[in-house]
C-alpha cells in the first residue's frame, strides 16, 4: 500500500489520542500545528524558522517591514539623521512596557542590538559602521557612525532570521552565543513558561498592556499589530494524519505545513482553506561542513552539482504540481529583484551521475565517512534529505544518515566537531523568501569562516562582494554585484540551492485577515 492511501486513510478516521484536541475550538483561542517543534527560546542564537516565529509573538522591534519590504517605525516614534547620516537618534513611542511590567528604555534597545549584532549577517556588517550606539536617555538612542550607512532601517527591521528583537537589559547582556532560558519581550503574547513542555504543547497569552502603532496597515511585519484571541496554543504532533484529521473536526484551527498527501484530503472539506503562506517561495539548500572531510574539499563539493536534480528534492515536498516549485534556482529568490541566472551552468545542464562519480574520483574521493544529519518530524527538511540521502548512496560515498526530531538537528548543526567525534557533514535545510532577498542576511552566502552560519566556509571574495554590495549606488549596481556573488559562490560551493517552493498552510476557513509572509498571529480573526 502506498504511503499516500495509508495517511488518506489514517486522516479519515483517526481517532486522536491528545487529550487536548478532544474539546471543540474556542472562539478566543486559536490552536495550531507548527511546521516543526520549539525547542530553542532564543531567535538571536538559533536560525529555525519556528523560533523566529516565536520571537515575533513575544518580541517587538523598532522598525517593521512592509510586503514591498518598506522599513516602517514599529518600536520606534521616528528617528532624527545629523551630521550628514553619520548620526542617527531614534526615539521610543511611549507607553511600551515589557510583559514584566517594566518600561521599555533606551539602554534595553542598545543592548539588545549589541547582542543581535553578533548573530546576524546585516547586524554583523552594521557593526563594522558603528563607531558608537549609545542610550541618551530612556527615551532616546543614537547610532554614531563612521560612515552613512544606508541601509539602517531595512537591518532594523530585519525579517530574515535573526531579526533585531528587543528584549530587557539584563537578559540582553547575555552572550550572543549562549541560548537564552528565560522570555521576556514586550510583543503582542506573553510566553507561558509554565505550560511550555517542548514535543507537546507551546502557549501564549494576550498581552493586554501591548500598545500597537496607531497609524497604518498590517503587513508583513509592519503596520498595527491588533490581536483578536486571548490565548494561543502551538501543539506539537508530529503525524500529518492526526494533524489533518484534528483540523477537519474544528480541533485545531490552523495546521502550518500539512504534506502534499494530505492537501489533497484537505481541499476536499469545504470548513478548510489551503493557501500560500508566503507569496514568495523558500528556497532548498544542501549545506556543508567546510571545517572537515570529506567537504572541506572544494572539488568533491563542486562534483555532486551534475547530480543535482532541483525538480527531484521540490516534488518530494509539494508533490508533482511543477507550479508549486520552481528549478534554475540560484542564490537568490526566484522573482526578486537580484534573482539571477549567472554561473548555474553545472545545475541547469544536463544531470549525470556517472560526471559526478568521475569528477568525485577527480577530486580524490577516497571512500572518506561522511554524515548526514536531518530531521524526521518536519516536512520540508525531512523530505530533501531522504532525497539527499538516496542520492549519496547512489553516488558510492561513505554514508553514516543520522536521523533525529528537528530539535535535535537544530542543536546537532553548531557542533563544530569532525565525524568521528559526533560531527557531521551535510544537512538540508529551507529558507523563507526573505534571507534570501539580498546578501545584508543571507546566511549561507556567508564566507566569515569561524563567524559564518552553520558549516563556517572562508570565502574571502564573497565577503568582498558583499561589502561591495552595501555601498552599491543604486539597483544595477547591486545587480550587477549579485550577478558576481552567485558565479564566485557556484564555484566555491559554500551550499547548493535544491530549488524553490511554495509553502502551502492550511486553516479552517472562518479564519479571516492572516497577515501573510510567515506564521503570525495579529490580524487573523474568526469571521
Amino acid at each position: 500500500m502506498r504511503r499516500r492511501d495509508v495517511l488518506m486513510g489514517a486522516a479519515a478516521t483517526a481517532a486522536l489520542p491528545f487529550a487536548a484536541l478532544a474539546q471543540p475550538s474556542q472562539n478566543r483561542v486559536l490552536k495550531m500545528v507548527p511546521q516543526a517543534n520549539l525547542t530553542s527560546v532564543d531567535p538571536i542564537w538559533t536560525t529555525a524558522n519556528i523560533t523566529r516565529n516565536h520571537g515575533y509573538m513575544v518580541f517587538d522591534t523598532l522598525y517593521g517591514m512592509t510586503a514591498d519590504f518598506q522599513p516602517t517605525p514599529q518600536m520606534a516614534a521616528g528617528h532624527v539623521s545629523d551630521d550628514g547620516g553619520r548620526s542617527i537618534t531614534i526615539t521610543l513611542r511611549d507607553g511600551l512596557r515589557f510583559h514584566d511590567g517594566e518600561p521599555v528604555r533606551a539602554i534595553d534597545c542598545t543592548t539588545s542590538l549589541t547582542r543581535w549584532m553578533k548573530r546576524s549577517p546585516s547586524g554583523q556588517k552594521l557593526a563594522s559602521f558603528v563607531e558608537a550606539l549609545e542610550a541618551l536617555d530612556d527615551k532616546r538612542l543614537r547610532f554614531r557612525l563612521k560612515a552613512p550607512f544606508p541601509l539602517l532601517f531595512s537591518a532594523l527591521a530585519q525579517v530574515s532570521n535573526s531579526p533585531p528583537f528587543i528584549m530587557p537589559e539584563r537578559l540582553a547582556r547575555t552572550d550572543a552565543f549562549t541560548q537564552l532560558r528565560e522570555v521576556v519581550g514586550s510583543g503582542p503574547f506573553r510566553f507561558l513558561p509554565g505550560e511550555f513542555n517542548s514535543g507537546s504543547l507551546v502557549a501564549y497569552a494576550k498581552n493586554e498592556a501591548y500598545v500597537p502603532v496607531p497609524t497604518g496597515t498590517p503587513s508583513l511585519t509592519a503596520g498595527p499589530k491588533i490581536v483578536h484571541f486571548d490565548r494561543v496554543e502551538l501543539q506539537i504532533i508530529t503525524d500529518a494524519a492526526t494533524s489533518a484529521a484534528a483540523l477537519q473536526q474544528g480541533e485545531i484551527d490552523w495546521y502550518e505545513q500539512p504534506p502534499p498527501e494530505i492537501q489533497t484530503l484537505l481541499r476536499r472539506n469545504r470548513n478548510v482553506a489551503i493557501s500560500a503562506i508566503d507569496p514568495l517561495p523558500l528556497t532548498g539548500v544542501m549545506r556543508f561542513n567546510h571545517l572537515h572531510e570529506p567537504f572541506n574539499n572544494k572539488k568533491l563539493r563542486q562534483a555532486l552539482l551534475p547530480a543535482i536534480d532541483q525538480s527531484d528534492f521540490m516534488s518530494a515536498i509539494v508533490g508533482p504540481d511543477p507550479s508549486l516549485y520552481k528549478t534554475g534556482v540560484g542564490m537568490f529568490t526566484p522573482g526578486t529583484p537580484l534573482a539571477n541566472t549567472a554561473g548555474l551552468e553545472p545545475l541547469t545542464g544536463p544531470r549525470s551521475l556517472d560526471r559526478a562519480r568521475a569528477l568525485m574520483r577527480e577530486a580524490g574521493y577516497t571512500d572518506q565517512p561522511m554524515r548526514l544529519i536531518g530531521p524526521t518530524d518536519i516536512l520540508a527538511p525531512s523530505a530533501m534529505t531522504q532525497v539527499g540521502a538516496d542520492l549519496f548512496k547512489r553516488l558510492g560515498f561513505n554514508l553514516d544518515a543520522a536521523f533525529s526530531d528537528w530539535g535535535t538537528v537544530v542543536q546537532r548543526r553548531t557542533s563544530k566537531e569532525p565525524v568521528d567525534k559526533g560531527g557531521w557533514s551535510v544537512l538540508f535545510t529551507s529558507f523563507s523568501s526573505f534571507d534570501f532577498v539580498d546578501p545584508s542576511a543571507h546566511f549561507p552566502l556567508r564566507g566569515n569562516g569561524a563567524s559564518a552560519w552553520n558549516g563556517w566556509p572562508t570565502i574571502p571574495r564573497l565577503e568582498e562582494l558583499r561589502d561591495a554590495w552595501f555601498v552599491a549606488p543604486d539597483l544595477a549596481a547591486q545587480q550587477a554585484i549579485a550577478r558576481e556573488i552567485q558565479t564566485v559562490a557556484m564555484d566555491e560551493v559554500p551550499y547548493i540551492p535544491v530549488g524553490a517552493y511554495t509553502s502551502l498552510t492550511a486553516l479552517r476557513s472562518n479564519l479571516v485577515d492572516r497577515v501573510s509572509g510567515l506564521a503570525l498571529f495579529w490580524g487573523i480573526r474568526r469571521a
